[in-house]
């Protein structure tokens, strides 16, 4: 595996498996390191290699850097480096601001963004701001704080989950070019104590799909499509770290955003609520489905557990 630098919230982020891994091995593993020339400073960086199983393990080869965070900086926070593969084979790359709180809205930056760049991580030219600089041709969509969950719907819509401030979590359908108004605007407040205007205060941004008051501190984001809880196809799942739960959301159309304003451009857009909350008891750091149709949780810290969840046997 790389070189990982595990301080604060820093170390490895993310790892996902290539569509066609079956046949071509692909994965994809994003993770922190040190600048080669100033240990102070540190940013994400995502790799693509080819991970051999064997009955005892595996081994990577042929493992290249696809991409960094730009630029790298001081502190061990704010990472975020969760991956997606999209439909249509481009990966998305959801990048924090380090704790920084301007890079969000500085476009010579990748940081607080939704990168998108093809799997080898050249740039695709119809990004939105292609043509605005080497780092700005990256960027799907901007003013994110801290990006920890990002996956797509059965609809082949992008949605991201993110940590607020104090209070004011997100869960955001990303949309192409969009400003998600971090640091200008959040249902949550800095830490200090000093506000931060709402989104309502401001609609030139775009607004979350859910904000949770108090935070949940989301951490994994999964889509539900499989048979075993057929009555949860289409929610989705999300990891609550100070929550200690794990949240299930539901999704329906209706002809007004989520603050129940009409829609920008007259388009009907899906309404999240979160439908049940489930009382966990630990920290848990990321969900996924298996191939089964069963829940996979991950619990956080020493201790941890992983937790395969089926349906009660019936009565």
């Amino acid at each position: 595996v790389p070189s990982v630098t595990a301080m604060g919230q820093g170390g490895l982020g993310d790892i996902i498996v290539h569509p066609d891994f079956a046949e071509n091995g692909t994965v994809f593993i994003s993770y922190v390191e040190r600048d080669e020339t100033d240990e102070s400073l540190s940013g994400a960086a995502v790799e693509r290699a080819t991970l051999t199983l064997t009955a005892t393990g595996g081994t990577l080869e042929g493992r290249d850097v696809i991409w960094r965070q730009t630029p790298k900086v001081k502190g061990n926070g704010h990472y975020g480096h969760r991956l997606a593969i999209a439909p249509d084979g481009h990966l998305f790359i959801a990048s924090g601001e380090r704790q920084k709180f301007t890079p969000a809205q500085n476009m010579a930056m990748n940081l607080g963004k939704v990168v998108r760049v093809n799997q080898d991580g050249a740039v695709p030219e119809d990004n939105p701001f292609f043509g605005n600089g080497a780092v700005a041709d990256q960027v799907w969509t901007l003013g994110h704080r801290n990006p920890l969950g990002i996956a797509f719907d059965g609809q082949e819509r992008l949605w991201v989950v993110e940590m607020g401030p104090k209070g004011g979590d997100e869960l955001n359908l990303i949309v192409r070019s969009e400003n998600y108004g971090y640091p200008e605007v959040s249902e949550g407040d800095h830490y200090s104590g000093k506000p931060i205007p709402t989104h309502e205060s401001n609609p030139i941004f775009e607004d979350p799909a859910i904000a949770w008051v108090p935070a949940i501190s989301p951490a994994g984001l999964v889509f539900y499509d499989g048979e075993m809880f057929a009555d949860w196809q289409g929610n989705a799942f999300i990891g609550g770290l100070s929550s200690q739960a794990l949240i299930r959301v539901s999704f329906e159309t209706e002809p007004t955003d989520n603050l129940g304003q009409p829609p920008k451009d007259g388009q009907t857009e899906p309404v999240a609520r979160e439908a049940e909350r489930y009382e966990w008891g630990k920290r848990i750091r990321e969900v996924e489905q298996g191939p089964d149709g069963a829940l996979y949780v991950l619990e956080d810290k020493e201790g941890g557990r992983l937790i395969k969840l089926t349906p009660a046997a019936a009565q």
